[in-house]
């Protein structure tokens, strides 16, 4: 994809996510989402906060955050989630076509975010959301070859991924299959994907997986 054209694909993601939880109840918004620790409101919220980051609230949450980035991120969005559900959707909705990046960032981190984040949602819920299968490739393109923050090529050593819906395979050994959504959130570490996912390798991994392994999308 060019640079462009993932643009492209995070404002139809985001808005694909808007129009989600714009249509959830007050009680839907209270449940967990497959980030631990999140509820539904907080992965909303937390999808406000790159649109209009600034290195300034970057380095004063980093402070507060005593240098960890993931409790960093967690403060962040906990307090993002206090907001009420109205002004969080309207938050969405404004930047859905908005090209501003977190700093230290690049346009596939916002398409990561985007389209993992729906689906700790979607998948929580249980409704499910068609990601389109070139979008979820490029986002875990980015993941695959980035080990910050989810070190997924060493915690996925010894496995060969092999989506079933678009031309993509990475890795070597036991082999997992399924849809390049479900290899993308394998990727970021949700455990959920398991139930999605087949092949020898899958089998083994859902019961080597433990729940400390799963990663959290910043």
């Amino acid at each position: 994809m060019t640079q462009d054209e993932v643009w492209a694909a995070v404002a139809r993601a985001r808005a694909t996510f808007v129009d989600l939880v714009a249509g959830l109840d007050p009680a839907a918004w209270e449940r967990p989402s497959l980030c631990a620790g999140w509820r539904v409101h907080d992965v909303a919220a937390h999808l406000t906060l790159a649109p209009t980051a600034t290195y300034g609230a970057l380095v004063r949450g980093l402070v507060r955050g005593r240098g960890s980035f993931d409790r960093t991120m967690d403060l962040l969005t906990r307090e993002a989630g206090t907001r009420p559900r109205e002004d969080v959707v309207a938050a969405l909705r404004a930047t859905v076509t908005s090209r501003h990046l977190a700093p230290g960032t690049v346009p596939r981190v916002a398409l990561v975010d985007a389209l993992v984040h729906t689906q700790d949602v979607a998948v929580a819920l249980g409704v499910p959301v068609h990601a389109p299968p070139v979008a979820a490739r490029e986002a875990a393109e980015r993941v695959w070859a980035v080990s910050f923050p989810f070190r997924a090529r060493r915690r996925l050593a010894g496995f060969r991924l092999v989506a079933d819906d678009v031309p993509w395979h990475r890795g070597d050994g036991q082999q997992v299959t399924g849809s390049m959504t479900a290899l993308l959130l394998l990727l970021t570490g949700r455990p959920a994907a398991l139930a999605h996912l087949d092949g020898d390798g899958a089998h083994v991994l859902a019961r080597s997986l433990a729940p400390h392994d799963r990663e959290e999308l910043p």
